[in-house]
């Protein structure tokens, strides 16, 4: 990420939510708003996104968005009220929050978090009233500093899902990050998504993610942070986190993409993984 400059990737992401909504039926995450968001960007990607590559990340886009809502309402039902998207982008669960009592806040670089309000009004979608903005730079400032100064409640546990956002930041924001998150109180729950590191991926896998890390550096966000699984672990743990959860791609198809008419799927084994980790 560049200062002053609104994410390229969280537009790509937007768009295959997008697209995931008007292709694939019946959609893993139903998202209309992503639809309203993208507005009129959206047409012009239908035809890149019948491509296979395209077609396998609008896969992964939706279900990894799914997985983490699904979790966060598993929590909710224990009676967690506070819920933190890290990284927000473009993600609009907060038009869509089902939970009357459910507290959103929506953490972001500051320029990606103007650009989205620009995009919300031109889409005349209105600001939900359990939503917060909190614009902070993972590089530069504590998530705990900024979280308490939006409101947040330090006292008690919250859901944090930090999508699409890890391979971007340096080891010292990421460790910065868990251990924030790990301070809270027990029934705190983060879930995120990492990139595997090229020493435990097949040649031809390390092929594939040379070249989307080539295409991420071209749009000005290049990857800076990948994990072997067992690295994950270990950052956790000594965080602070107490359970540790890793779900690969043949997890995911079985529960998400089973017996689907289209086919659509995750590639297996995939260039990540998802996480849950709890305090």
């Amino acid at each position: 990420m560049q200062t002053g400059r609104a994410s390229k990737t969280a537009l790509r992401v937007a768009l295959r939510r997008a697209a995931h909504q008007v292709i694939d039926r019946p959609p893993v995450l139903d998202d209309p708003i992503a639809l309203r968001l993208v507005g009129q960007l959206f047409p012009r990607d239908m035809e890149r996104a019948q491509h296979k590559v395209a077609r396998d990340f609008r896969a992964f886009m939706a279900v990894r968005s799914r997985f983490v809502e699904d979790h966060l309402a598993d929590s909710i039902h224990r009676g967690l009220t506070q819920y933190v998207v890290l990284g927000a982008g473009l993600d609009t669960f907060a038009w869509r929050n089902p939970f009357p009592a459910l507290r959103v806040f929506e953490v972001d670089f500051p320029a990606t978090q103007v650009w989205k309000k620009e995009m919300l009004a031109e889409a005349h979608l209105l600001h939900p009233p359990n939503l917060t903005f909190v614009p902070l730079d993972f590089e530069h400032k504590a998530l705990a500093a900024g979280l308490v100064e939006a409101g947040f409640d330090p006292q008690l546990p919250a859901f944090f899902g930090w999508l699409g956002v890890v391979p971007y930041l340096t080891l010292h924001a990421f460790r910065a990050t868990i251990r924030d998150i790990a301070s809270l109180p027990s029934g705190t729950t983060l879930a995120f998504d990492y990139g595997l590191s090229p020493e435990v991926l097949s040649p031809l896998h390390r092929l594939a993610l040379q070249a989307l890390a080539d295409r991420v550096a071209a749009a000005g966000e290049p990857f800076k942070l990948l994990f072997t699984p067992h690295q994950v672990q270990q950052e956790l743990h000594q965080a602070g986190f107490l359970h540790v959860d890793q779900w690969d791609s043949k997890y995911l198809n079985e529960r998400y993409f089973h017996s689907r008419a289209d086919g659509l799927k995750l590639p297996e084994p995939g260039l990540g993984r998802l996480v849950t980790a709890s305090v």
